[in-house]
Protein backbone atom coordinates (compact mmCIF):
# COMPACT_ATOMS: atom_id res chain seq x y z
CA UNK A 1 0.00 0.00 0.00
CA UNK A 2 1.33 3.78 -0.97
CA UNK A 3 1.59 5.68 2.26
CA UNK A 4 1.76 9.74 1.60
CA UNK A 5 5.43 9.69 2.15
CA UNK A 6 5.48 7.77 -1.11
CA UNK A 7 3.47 9.93 -3.12
CA UNK A 8 5.67 12.37 -3.94
CA UNK A 9 7.06 9.37 -6.08
CA UNK A 10 4.21 8.64 -7.89
CA UNK A 11 4.49 9.25 -11.47
CA UNK A 12 1.28 9.67 -13.09
CA UNK A 13 0.61 10.91 -17.22
CA UNK A 14 -2.77 11.84 -18.22
CA UNK A 15 -3.93 12.45 -22.10
CA UNK A 16 0.19 12.38 -22.78
CA UNK A 17 0.99 12.17 -26.71
CA UNK A 18 3.99 13.37 -28.63
CA UNK A 19 4.07 14.58 -32.23
CA UNK A 20 7.60 15.68 -34.04
CA UNK A 21 7.09 18.14 -37.31
CA UNK A 22 8.92 16.74 -40.24
CA UNK A 23 9.90 18.62 -43.72
CA UNK A 24 7.03 16.67 -45.21
CA UNK A 25 4.69 16.71 -42.41
CA UNK A 26 4.02 15.30 -39.17
CA UNK A 27 4.88 12.27 -36.94
CA UNK A 28 2.74 11.01 -34.31
CA UNK A 29 5.40 9.20 -31.91
CA UNK A 30 2.77 8.62 -28.91
CA UNK A 31 -0.58 8.28 -28.68
CA UNK A 32 -2.61 9.91 -26.01
CA UNK A 33 -1.35 7.81 -23.10
CA UNK A 34 -2.64 7.81 -19.40
CA UNK A 35 -0.29 5.74 -16.90
CA UNK A 36 0.50 5.73 -13.22
CA UNK A 37 3.99 4.53 -12.29
CA UNK A 38 3.86 3.54 -8.32
CA UNK A 39 6.61 4.43 -5.89
CA UNK A 40 9.37 1.16 -5.93
CA UNK A 41 7.81 -0.32 -8.92
CA UNK A 42 10.11 -1.83 -11.81
CA UNK A 43 8.40 -0.81 -15.04
CA UNK A 44 10.08 -2.04 -18.10
CA UNK A 45 8.72 -1.41 -21.78
CA UNK A 46 8.70 -3.51 -24.32
CA UNK A 47 7.50 -3.03 -28.48
CA UNK A 48 8.63 -3.41 -32.06
CA UNK A 49 11.06 -0.59 -33.24
CA UNK A 50 9.87 2.67 -33.67
CA UNK A 51 6.74 2.41 -31.28
CA UNK A 52 7.92 5.33 -28.76
CA UNK A 53 9.57 3.71 -26.32
CA UNK A 54 12.47 5.65 -26.19
CA UNK A 55 10.05 9.10 -26.73
CA UNK A 56 8.00 8.17 -23.33
CA UNK A 57 11.30 7.61 -21.82
CA UNK A 58 12.44 10.92 -22.79
CA UNK A 59 9.59 12.69 -21.83
CA UNK A 60 9.86 11.32 -18.54
CA UNK A 61 13.06 12.67 -17.68
CA UNK A 62 12.14 15.71 -19.17
CA UNK A 63 13.84 16.06 -22.31
CA UNK A 64 11.01 16.50 -24.54
CA UNK A 65 8.00 18.49 -23.80
CA UNK A 66 4.26 16.95 -24.78
CA UNK A 67 2.29 17.76 -27.36
CA UNK A 68 -0.39 17.24 -25.18
CA UNK A 69 -1.29 16.33 -21.35
CA UNK A 70 0.33 16.31 -18.34
CA UNK A 71 3.37 14.75 -16.79
CA UNK A 72 3.73 14.44 -12.51
CA UNK A 73 5.93 12.86 -10.35
CA UNK A 74 3.62 13.63 -7.08
CA UNK A 75 2.43 16.84 -7.20
CA UNK A 76 5.24 18.67 -9.74
CA UNK A 77 4.95 18.78 -13.23
CA UNK A 78 7.91 17.81 -15.50
CA UNK A 79 8.94 20.71 -17.08
CA UNK A 80 12.68 19.58 -17.88
CA UNK A 81 15.74 17.49 -16.42
CA UNK A 82 15.77 16.61 -12.98
CA UNK A 83 18.21 15.39 -11.02
CA UNK A 84 15.52 13.66 -8.81
CA UNK A 85 15.28 11.50 -12.13
CA UNK A 86 18.31 9.92 -12.98
CA UNK A 87 19.09 8.31 -16.34
CA UNK A 88 21.32 5.60 -17.73
CA UNK A 89 21.94 5.66 -21.36
CA UNK A 90 22.48 2.73 -23.89
CA UNK A 91 26.00 3.90 -23.97
CA UNK A 92 28.23 4.77 -21.11
CA UNK A 93 28.68 8.73 -21.19
CA UNK A 94 31.55 8.82 -18.35
CA UNK A 95 33.76 11.91 -18.51
CA UNK A 96 37.24 9.96 -20.09
CA UNK A 97 39.46 13.37 -18.08
CA UNK A 98 38.22 12.14 -14.79
CA UNK A 99 39.12 8.61 -12.84
CA UNK A 100 35.79 6.50 -12.75
CA UNK A 101 35.55 7.99 -8.97
CA UNK A 102 35.89 11.62 -9.93
CA UNK A 103 32.69 10.40 -12.33
CA UNK A 104 30.50 9.12 -9.63
CA UNK A 105 31.77 12.17 -7.14
CA UNK A 106 30.49 15.03 -9.90
CA UNK A 107 27.25 15.08 -9.13
CA UNK A 108 27.61 15.40 -5.53
CA UNK A 109 30.59 18.00 -6.29
CA UNK A 110 28.38 20.03 -8.47
CA UNK A 111 25.57 20.14 -5.30
CA UNK A 112 28.14 21.58 -3.29
CA UNK A 113 29.04 17.94 -1.03
CA UNK A 114 32.07 18.24 0.91
CA UNK A 115 35.08 16.32 -0.60
CA UNK A 116 35.21 13.92 2.43
CA UNK A 117 31.68 13.07 1.95
CA UNK A 118 31.46 12.56 -1.86
CA UNK A 119 34.63 10.47 -1.58
CA UNK A 120 33.10 7.99 1.28
CA UNK A 121 29.57 7.87 -1.12
CA UNK A 122 31.61 7.12 -4.29
CA UNK A 123 33.57 4.22 -2.58
CA UNK A 124 30.30 2.84 -1.00
CA UNK A 125 29.08 2.84 -4.38
CA UNK A 126 31.55 1.65 -6.24
CA UNK A 127 31.61 -1.04 -4.18
CA UNK A 128 28.05 -1.84 -4.54
CA UNK A 129 28.50 -1.89 -8.60
CA UNK A 130 31.56 -4.37 -7.84
CA UNK A 131 34.29 -1.73 -8.80
CA UNK A 132 35.37 -0.96 -5.98
CA UNK A 133 39.29 -1.65 -6.61
CA UNK A 134 38.95 0.79 -9.45
CA UNK A 135 38.00 3.81 -8.85
CA UNK A 136 41.55 5.22 -10.02
CA UNK A 137 41.58 4.29 -13.02
CA UNK A 138 40.54 6.34 -16.36
CA UNK A 139 36.99 5.15 -18.16
CA UNK A 140 38.55 3.83 -20.92
CA UNK A 141 40.67 1.05 -18.75
CA UNK A 142 37.60 -0.59 -18.10
CA UNK A 143 35.38 -2.96 -20.25
CA UNK A 144 31.82 -2.35 -21.60
CA UNK A 145 30.13 -3.50 -18.71
CA UNK A 146 32.54 -1.80 -16.17
CA UNK A 147 32.17 1.19 -17.32
CA UNK A 148 28.43 1.03 -17.32
CA UNK A 149 28.21 -0.39 -14.34
CA UNK A 150 30.13 2.90 -13.31
CA UNK A 151 27.79 4.97 -15.26
CA UNK A 152 25.11 3.64 -12.50
CA UNK A 153 26.57 4.04 -9.48
CA UNK A 154 27.23 8.11 -10.77
CA UNK A 155 23.46 8.00 -11.34
CA UNK A 156 23.27 6.47 -7.50
CA UNK A 157 25.24 8.89 -6.22
CA UNK A 158 22.77 11.88 -7.16
CA UNK A 159 20.41 9.84 -5.03
CA UNK A 160 17.31 9.89 -7.79
CA UNK A 161 14.12 9.29 -6.63
CA UNK A 162 13.21 7.86 -10.04
CA UNK A 163 16.21 6.14 -12.45
CA UNK A 164 14.70 5.94 -16.40
CA UNK A 165 17.29 3.25 -17.94
CA UNK A 166 17.52 3.45 -21.79
CA UNK A 167 18.30 -0.23 -23.43
CA UNK A 168 21.91 -0.01 -20.73
CA UNK A 169 22.71 -3.28 -21.53
CA UNK A 170 21.96 -3.86 -25.38
CA UNK A 171 25.36 -3.58 -26.34
CA UNK A 172 26.77 -6.47 -24.30
CA UNK A 173 27.59 -9.75 -24.39
CA UNK A 174 25.27 -12.40 -23.32
CA UNK A 175 27.33 -13.22 -20.02
CA UNK A 176 28.14 -9.73 -18.98
CA UNK A 177 24.33 -9.11 -19.81
CA UNK A 178 23.02 -11.20 -17.33
CA UNK A 179 25.59 -10.41 -14.53
CA UNK A 180 24.47 -6.70 -14.83
CA UNK A 181 21.00 -8.03 -14.78
CA UNK A 182 21.32 -9.85 -11.68
CA UNK A 183 23.19 -6.65 -10.32
CA UNK A 184 20.40 -4.48 -11.47
CA UNK A 185 18.09 -6.19 -9.39
CA UNK A 186 20.11 -6.33 -6.44
CA UNK A 187 20.94 -2.56 -6.49
CA UNK A 188 16.84 -1.74 -7.29
CA UNK A 189 16.03 -3.79 -4.11
CA UNK A 190 18.23 -1.84 -1.71
CA UNK A 191 18.78 1.56 -2.86
CA UNK A 192 14.68 0.79 -3.15
CA UNK A 193 14.26 3.00 -6.18
CA UNK A 194 11.50 3.58 -8.34
CA UNK A 195 12.91 2.17 -12.23
CA UNK A 196 11.28 2.83 -15.70
CA UNK A 197 13.42 0.35 -18.05
CA UNK A 198 13.47 0.61 -22.04
CA UNK A 199 14.50 -2.37 -23.90
CA UNK A 200 13.85 -4.62 -26.80
CA UNK A 201 14.19 -7.88 -25.34
CA UNK A 202 11.27 -9.48 -23.86
CA UNK A 203 13.70 -12.27 -21.44
CA UNK A 204 15.43 -9.45 -20.18
CA UNK A 205 11.39 -8.00 -19.17
CA UNK A 206 10.37 -10.48 -17.86
CA UNK A 207 13.26 -11.41 -15.59
CA UNK A 208 14.15 -7.81 -14.05
CA UNK A 209 10.39 -5.94 -13.91
CA UNK A 210 7.12 -6.09 -11.81
CA UNK A 211 5.42 -4.71 -14.42
CA UNK A 212 5.71 -4.73 -18.31
CA UNK A 213 4.26 -2.52 -20.50
CA UNK A 214 3.46 -3.37 -24.27
CA UNK A 215 3.86 -0.75 -26.79
CA UNK A 216 1.90 -0.67 -30.22
CA UNK A 217 3.71 -0.13 -33.73
CA UNK A 218 3.87 3.56 -34.16
CA UNK A 219 1.80 5.78 -33.69
CA UNK A 220 2.68 4.25 -29.79
CA UNK A 221 0.37 3.35 -26.82
CA UNK A 222 0.42 1.06 -24.18
CA UNK A 223 -1.82 -2.28 -25.35
CA UNK A 224 -0.67 -4.73 -22.55
CA UNK A 225 -0.03 -3.70 -19.00
CA UNK A 226 1.41 -6.85 -17.37
CA UNK A 227 2.10 -7.54 -13.54
CA UNK A 228 5.09 -9.85 -13.47
CA UNK A 229 4.83 -12.75 -10.67
CA UNK A 230 7.65 -15.63 -11.02
CA UNK A 231 8.31 -18.10 -8.51
CA UNK A 232 10.47 -17.29 -5.60
CA UNK A 233 9.88 -14.10 -5.65
CA UNK A 234 8.33 -14.40 -1.83
CA UNK A 235 10.90 -16.12 -0.73
CA UNK A 236 14.18 -14.74 -2.39
CA UNK A 237 15.22 -10.73 -2.43
CA UNK A 238 16.57 -11.02 -5.91
CA UNK A 239 15.80 -12.86 -8.57
CA UNK A 240 18.00 -16.32 -9.79
CA UNK A 241 18.95 -16.78 -13.72
CA UNK A 242 17.68 -20.33 -13.21
CA UNK A 243 13.99 -18.81 -13.02
CA UNK A 244 13.95 -18.29 -16.61
CA UNK A 245 13.98 -22.08 -17.15
CA UNK A 246 10.71 -22.52 -15.36
CA UNK A 247 7.24 -22.49 -17.29
CA UNK A 248 5.65 -19.93 -15.57
CA UNK A 249 8.45 -17.64 -16.96
CA UNK A 250 8.24 -18.65 -20.10
CA UNK A 251 4.50 -18.86 -20.21
CA UNK A 252 4.91 -14.87 -19.65
CA UNK A 253 6.96 -14.63 -22.24
CA UNK A 254 5.18 -15.67 -24.80
CA UNK A 255 2.54 -14.02 -23.64
CA UNK A 256 4.55 -10.61 -23.75
CA UNK A 257 5.75 -11.81 -27.21
CA UNK A 258 2.44 -12.93 -28.64
CA UNK A 259 1.09 -9.32 -27.82
CA UNK A 260 4.31 -7.39 -29.49
CA UNK A 261 4.23 -9.28 -32.44
CA UNK A 262 0.13 -8.59 -32.69
CA UNK A 263 1.08 -5.29 -32.50
CA UNK A 264 3.37 -5.06 -35.30
CA UNK A 265 1.67 -7.14 -37.74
Amino acid sequence: MTTALDQRDRVVLTEVSKTYDTPTGSTVALSPTDLVIEPGEFVSIVGPSGCGKTTLLQLLGGFLEPSTGTLLVGQDRIDGPSPERGVVFQSPTLYPWLSVRGNVEFGPKCRGVDKKARRVAADRLLELVGLGDVGGKRPYELSGGMQQRAQIARVLANDPRIILMDEPFGALDQLTRERLQVELLRLWREAGKTIVFVTHSVEEAVFLSTRVLVMSARPGRVIADRAITLPGDDKHGVRELAVTAKPEFQALEIELAQAIYEAHA
